[in-house]
């Protein structure tokens, strides 16, 4: 076995002792803890020495939305270059550090969010966050793994070109955003990923990685003394605070409209949405139960039982709220035959319109804020997951109590509540709906943006 393999089987192991042992406490109150540095460097600490594992998560404001125009995918290539080598340790002798001392690094850039994450046995905690330093304060960007890592970029972009599922989400997006960040692809186009240079790389490290601008979450086996002084050589010689820059909010443009994207394949991919409603509006959580009724609730929603139990017309049906920083949608995917596309979304429609109209029984809202509810727990899975939600709870500014408020939220939602915002949201007329495929039994009103 490799010292790669060895590292992920031990994680893994760890990993599932912690499943088990988080799963057999649902109960728990879980602490948080804010631990501040001598110099002032911020972070949330759920402690747990159940098992000999860390983990640390993190993020800054400003992702590929921030990618200057014809470098698309500039966030995207940093973050896979910063974990191939830095300060004296070029690419191969980075990651053998890494695999030999079983620590798992890696970082990643969304839209909005540029973000990092660590996991290590406790015994490695110290090379870890150096390692972790390195990586960000240190990157070497040297020109063999530069072109590797464009290589990778690029042939995963011409792999993307005839991904079903790919093109659908690619043409939603740039259809409903045309002059916004949010309508590029995040990895970049090809043209854009050639002409990133090493001084982009540079460039983007220097303006947009800084401490005073993160939110860090941190589980596992540390205690807030021993984890304090770690932050401050962690993070203490970044920047103060990034380059300001500007993303103007923006709402969807493409409303209403049916977009087809021919391909020759037997099952068409079928994305739809439309606005949706921010983190921290007052109704959110209203909102989240209509959509766990809808198509959320994976087999008991109304999608799943109506487009697939009853009728059989596609594999899979869901929708999902999806809050960014500078939009909110209300979106949702489907795959079936092209000759059942129509169908499905007629069906689909109608289920968006009983919702609003018709609303939901109060049995069903019991029903669904039990499950809303009762799952939260398993999201404490591992330590990796919790340092991850301890982020989005700081980003969201839900504060540090969430966890154990959380399930309170969604006890006070009301009929009334649900009902309010089915009417306020819900509007199969404003749909946009993508079609990747040749589906039978619709008729496109748009022509595809390219994306």
């Amino acid at each position: 076995m490799t010292a790669r393999a060895r590292s992920i089987a031990g994680l893994a192991v760890l990993a599932i002792g912690a499943l088990f042992f988080t799963i057999a406490t649902p109960a728990r109150a879980v602490e948080i803890q804010r631990v501040v540095s001598p110099g002032g460097v911020e972070a949330w600490l759920v402690e747990d020495h159940t098992l000999p594992i860390i983990a640390l998560s993190f993020n800054l404001t400003g992702g590929a939305a921030t990618d200057p125009a014809g470098k698309e995918g500039l966030a995207n290539m940093v973050s896979g270059l910063l974990d191939e080598g830095a300060g004296n340790l070029d690419s191969q002798a980075f990651r053998r550090r890494l695999e030999d001392r079983s620590i798992s690094l890696s970082f990643s850039a969304s839209q909005d969010r540029f973000s990092g994450s660590l996991k290590t046995l406790t015994r490695n905690r110290d090379e870890a966050f150096n390692l972790f330093r390195m990586a960000m304060a240190e990157p070497r960007f040297d020109d063999v793994a530069v072109e590797r890592i464009r290589a990778q970029i690029l042939a995963g972009i011409a792999s993307s070109k005839n991904d079903p599922g790919d093109i659908a989400r690619r043409t939603f997006w740039a259809s409903n955003f045309p002059d916004h960040p949010y309508g590029r692809r995040s990895r970049g186009e090809p043209d854009s990923v050639r002409a990133i240079t090493k001084t982009d790389l540079i460039t983007f490290v220097h303006r947009r990685i800084a401490r005073g601008d993160m939110v860090i979450g941190i589980a596992g086996d540390i205690s807030a003394a021993e984890l304090a002084p770690l932050l401050d050589s962690t993070f203490g010689e970044l920047p103060e605070r990034a380059e300001a820059f500007t993303i103007v909010p923006v709402i969807p443009a493409a409303l209403g409209e049916v977009i087809v994207v021919d391909q020759d394949v037997p099952q068409s991919t079928i994305v739809f949405g439309h606005r949706g409603l921010p983190r921290d509006d007052p109704d959110y959580y209203a909102a989240y139960v209509l959509n766990h009724v809808l198509g959320g609730g994976s087999f008991t929603s109304r999608l799943y039982q109506e487009v697939r139990e009853k009728r059989g017309l596609a594999y899979s049906v869901y929708s999902y709220l999806l809050p960014l920083d500078h939009t909110a949608l209300w979106l949702g995917g489907a795959a079936t035959e092209n000759s059942a596309v129509g169908q499905s979304i007629e069906v689909i429609q109608a289920e968006w319109a009983r919702m609003r109209d018709a609303a939901i029984t109060q049995e069903q809202l019991e029903a669904a804020r039990d499950n809303i509810t009762g799952s939260f727990a398993l999201r404490f899975n591992s330590t990796a997951a919790i340092a991850g939600l301890l982020v989005a709870i700081q980003r969201q500014d839900l504060g540090i109590e969430y966890i154990n408020e959380r399930n309170k939220f969604f006890e006070a939602v009301t009929l009334d509540d649900v009902r309010r915002i089915a009417k306020k949201l819900l509007d199969p007329k404003a749909l946009t709906i993508v079609v990747v495929g040749k589906p039978e039994g619709i008729e496109p009103t748009k022509r595809p943006d390219s994306g």
